[in-house]
């Protein structure tokens, strides 16, 4: 990614301090379970450890060291029971889920041959996840369990914890990076209207405002032709360009790419949303023909850019790009009621990621409902699973997530130049269609290929936002 985030995990274990004393061997044993249940968290995330943890001063400690770090998420592992004042100081200054890792040891104890030292050792981590869940809803904490096992593995725990760290990285991305404002939103689309400081306070994003005199000149300082020569040729590898593409042709669009990187590095920028509705000529005018692809070369490269100034499906297409690796920007198109399809895309920038074919780039002599004409990309989306995300808000301006999952099928789309994709919903169309729109998403939405429902409802409880399913 153009700017680099890394997601900060809280972890710590907790046991009963008076079963210490009296069984010895349980000491070395919680030891070695914490030690390889660490290993357990990808190397994606930063661990800020808490330790092993059996008195209400060791947690308090761990406590002061999670918010010193500004941790994203905790995990917590039931080494065996444990009174809930091991783990209520660790957790109580904190505004992030604690998830509860209930891994036992062993598949089964020997019931013949375990003695308590063994029982409390290797087969008991579920005793006291009540009293943990029970505490931590008295004291308005956000939190989910973990139970598997450690014996012969168990894929299903280690998906889960990933998953957690995958959704974790949403909240440090939406902190450590900011959101571009350019120009504003396109006139009269009130739904995409946002209050910027209302953003900071609940969704932690931050928002930079630029104007488009700035964007115009942002190219006039890059000199390096090499950078200019390479990154061309990173466009052409990107795009096939209707009519033939040569270095030359997108050496002005190379520069520009070139130019907007170092800002995005600059301004720590992880989204962008951008429109411009005026009649710009000469330098300003080329630069307004070609944004739709420079944008996408930045897509590609994990910044977010949405177009029509809409900041909301900017940080959709954020989210998305973090848990899967690809967001693409997204529109109700039509509805084909013969095969009960609904034809979902936008014009405009696009994610690479999420073409199954190289995408395509033409010239045309009118953007439609904006301003003069330029550059337009065509994305393919893969065939299979897709999911869709729409970020909304209420009037009291609490943001909510609308999500559904589909599945993009073969056949005819239009060929205005636009990315287009034929998602059939398991409700059907014409279901969607009016369940979706009754929850009251903005226009926009952001697309992944893949089904990723279970992960967004993490990155929602992470983010404290309600989430509405609509299909799955």
């Amino acid at each position: 990614m153009l700017v680099e985030t890394k997601a900060r995990v809280g972890v710590f274990a907790i046991a009963n301090g008076p079963y210490l004393p009296q069984f010895p061997s349980l000491v070395p044993e919680f030891n070695a379970q914490y030690a390889a249940f660490k290993e357990m968290i990808p190397d994606t995330v930063e661990i800020i450890d808490g330790g092993f943890i059996t008195t209400k001063e060791e947690a308090q400690e761990a406590g002061n060291r999670f918010r010193a770090a500004d941790v994203d998420l905790v995990f917590l592992q039931m080494l065996t029971y444990s009174t809930s004042l091991n783990m209520l100081p660790a957790v109580r200054d904190l505004d992030v889920p604690v998830v509860i890792v209930n891994i036992q040891k062993l598949k089964a104890l020997d019931y013949d041959h375990t003695d308590i030292a063994s029982w409390l050792g290797e087969g008991y981590a579920c005793g006291a996840v009540g009293e943990v869940t029970a505490d931590l809803n008295r004291y308005g904490k956000r939190h989910a369990v973990i139970t598997g096992v450690v014996e012969g593995g168990d894929p299903e725990v280690q998906y889960e914890i990933e998953d957690w760290c995958r959704a974790a990285q949403v909240r440090r991305r939406f902190r450590d990076t900011n959101i571009a404002q350019i120009g504003r939103p396109y006139p009269g689309m009130m739904d995409l209207y946002i209050d910027e400081s209302n953003l900071y306070r609940r969704m932690f994003v931050y928002t930079k405002q630029f104007d488009w005199e700035k964007m115009w000149a942002i190219a006039d300082d890059i000199t390096d032709e090499d950078a200019i020569r390479a990154k061309a040729q990173d466009i052409l590898d990107t795009f096939d360009i209707e009519g033939g593409g040569t270095i030359e042709k997108v050496w002005d669009m190379a520069k520009y790419v070139v130019a907007f990187e170092k800002w995005v590095k600059d301004e720590q920028l992880g989204m962008i949303a951008s429109h411009y509705d005026g009649f710009a000529k000469g330098q300003a005018g080329k630069l307004d023909s070609m944004l739709i692809p420079a944008f996408s070369m930045l897509i590609k490269q994990g910044t977010a850019c949405a177009v029509e100034g809409d900041m909301k499906v900017a940080m959709g297409m954020s989210i998305l790009k973090t848990i899967s690796g690809m967001g693409q920007l997204a529109e109700m198109y039509s509805i084909d009621f013969n095969d009960d399809i609904a034809i979902i895309g936008h014009s405009g920038s696009g994610d690479a990621n999420i073409s199954a074919k190289k995408p395509t780039m033409k010239i045309v002599p009118v953007f439609h409902g904006k301003t003069g004409g330029g550059y337009l990309t065509q994305f393919y989306p893969h065939l299979g699973p897709v999911t869709y995300l729409a970020i909304t808000q209420d009037g009291d301006g609490n943001f909510r997530f609308i999500v559904a999952e589909g599945v993009n099928e073969d056949g005819k789309i239009l060929s205005i130049g636009d990315t287009n994709m034929r998602t059939r919903f398991t409700c059907g169309a014409r279901d969607f269609m009016n369940r979706w729109s009754e929850a009251g998403p903005t226009h926009h939405f952001a697309a992944a290929s893949g089904r990723h429902i279970d992960t967004l409802i993490k990155v929602a409880k992470i983010l404290n936002v309600p989430i509405e399913i609509i299909t799955r």
